[in-house]
């Protein structure tokens, strides 16, 4: 079963645990079957693909996906990883806010 999630794509978000950790780069996708999200720049592995008549074959380099838990969004003001609430705007619109500093987000 597919879950919501406080990360979209687009959001730049810092990885807090695991060999990439302290990086940070933009949300590329988000899979919420599998409760994973793809960084742009981070978590890169090697994928060796075979020739074909769609393009050479050789080396790839590409992003691997990283599970949703171990990556913060990045909050705007401070620039450190940060928690998701919500807050409801005065025309009644519920938008994303930052929890370090309650400014919002996107």
């Amino acid at each position: 079963m597919a879950v919501k999630f406080k990360i979209k794509k687009g959001d730049q978000v810092v990885v807090t645990t695991g060999r990439e950790k302290g990086k940070t780069g933009e949300v590329v996708e988000v899979r919420r079957a599998e409760s994973r999200v793809l960084v742009q720049g981070v978590n890169m592995v090697t994928k060796h693909v075979r020739a074909s008549q769609a393009g050479p074959g050789g080396i790839e380099k590409k992003e691997a996906p990283l599970h949703i838990s171990n990556v913060a969004l990045i909050d705007p003001d401070s620039g450190k990883a940060t928690r998701v609430g919500y807050e409801m705007d005065k025309d009644g619109n519920k938008t994303r806010v930052a929890r370090r500093s309650g400014k919002a987000i996107g």
